[in-house]
């Protein structure tokens, strides 16, 4: 039987853009959202260099977190022009929002900072 053996070249992988769309997507909720858009496709084009590493779960973390916030945004959206109430209260499930978006982008980043994968 023959074994093989992995030799860590003690190489990490690159976090630098990972951190600046950590950052893009914390401050989001300040600029209406734009720059989390932006963050999610340059995510897209920059997930190829971490192929394979534990930092490539958290282009994915950001992205299922994006897309996740935007379902939820549109059916809180919906919510609002559909009834008379969802006018007076359609900053409570945004702020939800927001709080559960925040959440969620600090978690990721503190596991970023300490080396491990994101929550699959």
């Amino acid at each position: 039987m023959t074994e093989t053996i992995e030799h860590d070249t003690g190489r990490q992988p690159e976090t630098t853009t990972i951190n600046v769309l950590y950052v893009m997507h914390a401050i989001s909720p300040f600029t209406f959202w734009t720059l989390s858009v932006i963050a999610v496709i340059i995510g897209a084009f920059a997930r190829g260099n971490v192929r394979g590493t534990w930092v490539e779960s958290h282009f994915s973390w950001l992205a299922r977190t994006f897309f996740w916030g935007l379902l939820w945004l549109a059916v809180v959206s919906f919510l609002f022009f559909v009834s008379i109430i969802g006018i007076l209260v359609i900053w409570i499930p945004w702020g939800i929002l927001t709080i559960w978006y925040l959440y969620r982008v600090i978690r990721g980043w503190l596991l970023l900072n300490d080396r491990r994968p994101a929550p699959l």
